[in-house]
């Protein structure tokens, strides 16, 4: 298939584009790496009268690193989250989760941006945002906003995103001493996830003192397992504390239907994906490979 017609527009300042989407926020789409979108369109589930290319606005794709936290432009390539030396040594968890988005072409296109604002509810970087408490700074004409990962995902493909907005920038504090842990499944590499996990916590001599840990694939949108953390936190780790806060995942997440992947079957493999992240997270080897 092919998409309707619609118009193209380049930008050449975030100025003018944010004004180009105010004046008709309805038809406009942003286009940042298009991965996604693309796709959409083709298939013409979107119909937009214009396309605004964001790509020539270079003050999107910029890296900033403070003492305390990271911010990455929303036009910050999934390869380069993947291969910059300081994404790798600053935030481990989004650069190992950065690797295992589609393949080499998608990810020297796709944006963290535009992979945040798509929400697909199986994409590995709405539950790193998630695991790693980040902030999603979005922009409109009018006004700057800043979103709490955790309210920005509303539902299947769904964001706080409101009409004439785009997301400028995400920003990842940067804790001390944190361990990171971070698996999914697929059924074919490039394939997006059938279920996975993304966890990052702290030690406080031989206990857990903090975790945050976030799943993807296995519901309408990436989640924070908050009833396991609970199970985690103040714990000596050991296999069956894993085991222990896996067995509640079940309750936690709410999987989609579909003929070929039962919920059944998806329930059970979010909870073999925690175990792994949590696994790798604390330096265990997990039971299933022994």
């Amino acid at each position: 298939m092919y998409p309707q017609p619609f118009q193209y527009k380049a930008t050449e300042s975030l100025e003018e584009a944010l004004d180009i989407l105010a004046q008709a926020p309805e038809e406009v789409r942003p286009l940042a790496g298009g991965q996604s979108l693309i796709a959409i369109l083709n298939l013409q589930l979107a119909q937009p009268a214009c396309l605004l290319d964001l790509n020539p606005l270079q003050e999107l794709a910029t890296i900033r690193y403070e003492e305390e936290w990271v911010e990455l432009g929303a036009l910050v390539r999934h390869r380069t989250l993947e291969t910059d030396a300081g994404i790798r040594e600053r935030l481990p968890l989004l650069a190992q989760a950065a690797g295992y988005i589609g393949n080499l072409r998608v990810r020297n296109r796709g944006t963290l941006g535009g992979s945040l604002a798509h929400a697909d509810p199986a994409a590995e970087l709405g539950a790193v945002a998630l695991a790693l408490g980040a902030t999603v700074q979005v922009q409109s004409k009018e006004r700057t906003r800043f979103i709490p990962a955790g309210e920005f995902f509303q539902g299947y493909y769904t964001t706080a995103l409101e009409p004439g907005e785009i997301v400028r920038a995400v920003r990842f504090p940067l804790p001390v001493s944190t361990r990171y842990g971070f698996a999914e499944l697929v059924y074919r590499a490039n394939d997006f996830a059938i279920a996975g996990a993304a966890v990052a916590l702290q030690m406080e001599e031989e206990r857990i003192r903090e975790v945050r840990l976030a799943l993807f694939g296995v519901a309408d949108r990436p989640l924070r397992a908050g009833e396991a953390e609970e199970i985690l936190r103040g714990e000596t780790p050991s296999f069956e504390l894993l085991q222990e806060a896996a067995e509640r995942i079940t309750g936690i997440v709410d999987p989609p239907e579909e003929e070929e992947i039962p919920k059944s079957y998806r329930r059970q493999m979010a909870q073999v994906m925690t175990r792994r992240a949590l696994a790798a997270a604390l330096g265990l080897e997990p039971q299933e490979s022994r």
